[in-house]
């Protein structure tokens, strides 16, 4: 892992008053006086839900009280995460997020075997209203939406394939219901798995980088975070 100079804090487990029993928590990676990068455990909201307050935000703000979210990571999936400690670095980070100056990658295992090494996803989303809160490819109404993707490794045993991919926009699900609408869909994914749903414990998808510049004295910083499946 590559970062700028501040010092790093501990990757240390946050405890929180709400914590649902058996939750795993998240880790604090990296942190200085202007950002704190976090590892979200699957299965733990990273904002607070219309029914459930504890979240990866949540558990940060016990110990880091100015904490604001920057960006979100669905609840099934893990992986690097990055918060800002004020509003002027919460405002340039998503800027930065906006405008695609934010390098991110992800790691997942798909259902199959994909056939070429390498490609990508062009297929715009929009929220599927009747069935929430699922999204779904649509041609017409669908806002564009870009992943490409890289075979990291083919299981012919047991017809799966570990991909390395890259989100060019930040649609809701973009890399579950672009890698189910070719076929491929992510292990463990209860919404767009289908039959391959029951196939993992978890959705086997993680952030596993983050790399953009520090929005107080331009540095890059680059976090990696190897995939835990």
């Amino acid at each position: 892992m590559r970062q700028a100079p501040p010092e790093i804090e501990p990757a240390t487990p946050l405890a929180a008053p709400l914590a649902r029993s058996g939750q795993a928590a998240p880790a604090i990676v990296f942190a200085d006086d202007a950002i704190i990068v976090i590892h979200k455990p699957p299965g733990l909201l990273a904002v607070p839900g219309r029914l459930d307050a504890d979240c990866a935000w949540s558990r940060v703000a016990t110990t880091h009280a100015d904490a604001l979210v920057v960006h979100r990571l669905d609840q099934a999936t893990s992986g690097l995460m990055v918060l800002a400690r004020d509003a002027a670095v919460q405002r340039r980070l998503s800027i930065a997020f906006a405008t695609r100056q934010v390098d991110k990658g992800y790691e997942a295992i798909v259902h199959g075997l994909v056939a070429d090494d390498e490609g990508r996803i062009e297929a715009p989303l929009i929220a599927d209203w009747p069935r929430r809160p699922r999204q779904c490819v649509d041609l017409v109404r669908g806002k564009p939406a870009c992943t490409r993707w890289q075979v990291r490794a083919r299981h012919v045993d047991t017809g799966r394939t570990r991909l390395r991919l890259v989100p060019e926009t930040g649609r809701t699900h973009q890399l579950r219901v672009h890698l189910a609408s070719i076929g491929h869909p992510i292990l463990g994914d209860a919404l767009y798995g289908g039959e391959t749903a029951d196939l993992a414990p978890r959705l086997l998808l993680h952030a596993t980088r983050l790399a953009f510049d520090h929005p107080r004295h331009g540095a890059r910083c680059v976090f990696e975070s190897p995939a835990p499946f």
